[in-house]
């Protein structure tokens, strides 16, 4: 899931009757509502709290008509925004109103350490519920953006899953039929295997000798092709 572009949202009348509530009260709720439409999707959990704010040093006069109410452009989701609020007309009113901003989502997060280079299985990962106000980096909330990548960087346990994380997709994945390359003083021997792991070039997983059975560490090289390691 992605939110909108915050750049995009801008100014957006709120139908709520602000002649109907003292004007800074009116500000805040008109805020926090904007926000929870903006992001309020489904599967998604969203918290927004705005701040109080000193009625004494406002001069604020109830607004007639429906408020406006969005974001500067080029505005990021971030924990704490600060929403423009429009009284609209010659007499009107413009403020920023601080809003505490929380919005869960269902995230892909890491159960046990992964080494730069390993591929990520389902059971690599469980599906978590993270603030994402708070995750800069982004995130990836689907398994299928998973499917045949590696790491470019080990990540650690409960470490959330980012898009600057993955690396390409893997040279060899686990349950390939691979070529298993053995050289010793300059004598190369090549045998089938069958990999036990997955990974990009370099990375280093266990291969089944298809002749003997024997399972024994190896390194990736190409896609389907792997070095035996002493």
């Amino acid at each position: 899931m992605t939110p909108r572009p915050l750049a995009l949202l801008l100014f957006g009348a709120l139908a709520l009757p602000a002649h109907a509530a003292e004007p800074a009260q009116a500000a805040r709720v008109a805020a926090e509502q904007w926000l929870l439409g903006q992001y309020q999707t489904p599967g998604s959990r969203v918290v927004a709290q705005a701040a109080e704010l000193d009625t004494r040093t406002l001069q604020l006069t109830p607004c007639p008509a429906a408020l406006k109410v969005g974001l500067q452009a080029g505005a990021r989701l971030m924990p704490r925004m600060n929403v423009l609020v429009q009284c609209p007309g010659t007499d009107g009113w413009t403020m920023h109103v601080p809003v505490q901003l929380q919005v869960f989502r269902q995230v892909l997060v890491v159960v046990h350490p992964l080494q730069r280079g390993d591929g990520i299985r389902a059971d690599d990962v469980h599906s978590e519920e993270r603030d994402i106000t708070r995750l800069g980096y982004g995130y990836i909330d689907n398994m299928a953006e998973l499917e045949g990548r590696t790491l470019s960087r080990a990540l650690g346990a409960g470490s959330v899953v980012t898009p600057a994380a993955l690396g390409g997709r893997s040279a060899v994945k686990a349950g390939d039929q691979v070529q298993l390359v053995s050289r010793l003083n300059g004598i190369e021997v090549r045998a089938s295997g069958v990999a036990l792991g997955g990974g990009d070039s370099g990375s280093r997983l266990k291969v089944r000798n298809g002749s003997s059975g024997k399972v024994i560490d190896a390194m990736v090289m190409a896609p389907g092709e792997v070095l035996a390691l002493p």
